[in-house]
């Protein structure tokens, strides 16, 4: 039986209401085609990230688009530009998996911008994580380059990929199709939920050698 559009939204909004962190008065769910859009202001980064990934957790939800603004309460004090630099920079110091000596980074108002590079499109996303966590941060715009630390060739990438998604229980490797070139992966085909999209992901994010990827996966409709 297959879930309407009314259905999903209630839902959705159900579920962003349900989540403390989000704070979802101002927040407003609609359809584009098949697509969810989210809209509106929300207190913090924090809050649009979970935010989306409360919506993504609904069944029946295929494609998202997240346009959700940051916008602070007026009762808290927002850090100036050079304290969240200061915060970023302290929390990139912090995390062992990554050498902050290699990575620039530039606020403006509140929006941030990491430039650089690291060896790895897992450490990328997780400098953009950090970044994100910081109080004060609006929005992020992540410039990090990969230059991978040894020279691996695309056919092995591409089978480091399939073997990982092989022993996921998640995928169905025979919906999804897997392509390399100069190191950036394509990921095309359909999985059934979002936890198969994000096991598909986390294949290719993961996997040494990997300097970018191409997002054509899509969720199954409902």
């Amino acid at each position: 039986m297959s879930i309407s559009k009314e259905e999903i939204k209630k839902d959705i909004i159900d579920q962003l209401y349900w989540d403390y962190r989000v704070d979802a008065s101002n927040v407003k769910v609609s359809f584009d085609d098949d697509k969810i859009v989210l809209e509106g202001t929300v207190p913090s980064y924090a809050a649009k990230n979970a935010a989306e990934f409360d919506t993504w957790t609904v069944k029946g939800v295929t494609e998202l688009r997240n346009d959700l603004t940051v916008k602070y309460p007026e009762t808290f004090e927002v850090p100036t530009d050079e304290k969240i630099k200061e915060d970023i920079e302290t929390s990139l110091i912090l995390n062992y998996n990554i050498d902050s000596t290699k990575i620039d980074i530039s606020v403006s108002n509140g929006f941030v911008t990491l430039e650089g590079t690291v060896d790895a499109f897992w450490k990328k996303l997780h400098a953009e994580t950090i970044a994100e966590g910081v109080s004060g941060v609006i929005s992020v715009i992540n410039k990090i380059a990969i230059i991978p630390t040894e020279n691996i060739v695309d056919k092995d990438i591409a089978q480091d990929i399939i073997k990982s998604l092989e022993r996921n229980w998640r995928v169905n490797l025979d919906n999804v199709n897997v392509k390399i070139k100069n190191g950036t992966v394509e990921l095309s085909g359909t999985v059934n939920n979002w936890d198969a999209y994000n096991a598909a992901m986390n294949a290719a994010r993961y996997t040494i050698g990997v300097i970018d990827i191409k997002d054509d996966l899509r969720i199954a409709s409902m």
